[in-house]
């Protein structure tokens, strides 16, 4: 009696990741970047799902911003000093993770309620890819380019650089669409307790708060491929 043996082939773990962050937050930069480096170090052993949420760092800022020094005077009362001593050690971890962020560092501080929008859109209509690559164009027009982020056409250069379709983004902002479906993000994660930014929820259920360094990321998702649920 013969018989054959058949292969049988085994499908790649897939890791959900939900990433709350603000494109005003610089460790958000870092963040995302050490996300990427523990992915592309993963690489076949998963498959990723990278969905970004929403999360306003400053939701009351006027149009026009605010005065960087300034406001963190304000809002964390630190001085010039330790402002400098902060932008350089922030710096250099965004240049470890492939962000160049600007060498004066920012100016001023916007409101990224817009790019939040946007950020739901290209999920929503061009797939969870197309939002990571404007994610990190929106950060790169942020913390690199020092753009103005209240102007539309810095999101709309954005949107290009990603290869989406600007007349569709364009059309997005003029109309409002999906501000209330951000505004419902955005208070899905406060009641959830979500306070701070980065936070990374893994498979909906584990929770990595801060920028964490690309080996965290790794030990994680090890962690999760071996997992037994």
């Amino acid at each position: 009696m013969t018989g054959t043996i058949q292969a049988r082939t085994i499908q790649a773990r897939t890791i959900q990741i939900d990433v709350v962050s603000d494109v005003a937050c610089p460790w958000c930069a870092v963040g995302f970047g050490a996300l990427t480096q523990a992915i592309q170090e993963i690489g076949d052993q998963a498959k990723f799902e990278v969905h970004f949420q929403p999360f306003e760092l400053n939701p009351n800022l006027p149009v026009g911003g605010q005065d960087a020094m300034e406001h963190l005077t304000e809002k964390y009362g630190i001085d010039q000093a330790q402002m400098a001593k902060n932008q350089a050690q922030i710096r250099l971890r965004a240049k470890e993770v492939g962000f160049d962020f600007h060498p004066e560092g920012r100016k001023r501080i916007y409101n990224t309620f817009h790019a939040h929008r946007l950020l739901h859109w290209a999920a929503l209509e061009n797939g969870l890819e197309a939002q990571s690559r404007l994610k990190k164009e929106l950060l790169i027009s942020y913390f690199c380019l020092r753009d103005n982020m209240d102007l539309q056409t810095t999101l709309i250069a954005a949107v290009s650089r990603a290869g989406l379709n600007s007349d569709r983004a364009i059309e997005v902002l003029n109309q409002n669409e999906f501000d209330s479906e951000v505004r419902h993000m955005q208070q899905h994660y406060l009641d959830l307790g979500i306070h701070s930014v980065p936070s990374f929820i893994l498979d909906g259920k584990y929770l990595m708060a801060g920028a964490q360094p690309t080996e965290s990321f790794v030990t994680a998702f090890n962690q999760l491929l071996t997992k037994q649920d």
